[in-house]
């Protein structure tokens, strides 16, 4: 196991999970291949009644979070659509929020949507927070006690964690025509 805290990681990345009543955060450290679990934890907002006001909470606590860990990308979780506008609008306003908090400190940002990140992380789309968790736990070495009563921390960790694992892939061409093909890889192709 990791000690983040004596040990500096080579890439850090900030997984969100973006909420209005409570979002949650997730510190990721990358020593070599190796991912391992700085911090997570959650920022309370429904105690705040003002939507806008929790929107200014949600921006100053992610600048904080930059300023404090130093993040060299942030992954955030997409909005998934549901049937309720008006939540969807809300949603969408911290996301953004988050975003521009980041922005504002040159943070890459990479987007997920929930489906992904649940696939990356236990092999079914359709994973419960729960099973997100567990599996953080084994793959992470997370200590039981670590873990918070709401399970927003450790999505938004899946989300770094999921923003690593897909990092880490080759780059694979947009174009899979034949004519494409034969123009990348003249040399290759003989006879047309």
């Amino acid at each position: 196991m990791i000690d983040p805290l004596t040990k500096k990681a080579d890439r850090v990345i900030l997984g969100i999970d973006p909420g209005t009543n409570v979002m949650g955060y997730g510190i990721l450290g990358v020593y070599g291949k190796k991912p391992a679990m700085i911090a997570m934890g959650i920022i309370e907002l429904s105690k705040v009644s003002d939507h806008y006001m929790r929107l200014a909470r949600i921006y100053d606590r992610v600048r904080m979070l930059v300023e404090q860990y130093c993040p060299d990308e942030l992954a955030i979780e997409a909005p998934f659509f549901g049937k309720n506008v008006q939540s969807m609008l809300k949603l969408g306003r911290a996301q953004g929020v988050a975003i521009a908090a980041a922005l504002s400190h040159q943070v890459p940002i990479t987007e997920y949507e929930p489906r992904k990140i649940k696939q990356a992380i236990t092999g079914n789309g359709a994973a419960s927070k729960k099973q997100v968790c567990e599996m953080l736990v084994r793959i992470l070495e997370i200590p039981r006690e670590s873990l918070l009563p709401k399970l927003d921390a450790t999505d938004a960790l899946g989300a770094a964690l999921c923003h690593f694992y897909e990092s880490g892939k080759p780059a694979v061409s947009k174009s899979t025509s034949w004519k494409d093909f034969v123009a990348r890889n003249p040399g290759k192709v003989r006879g047309l």
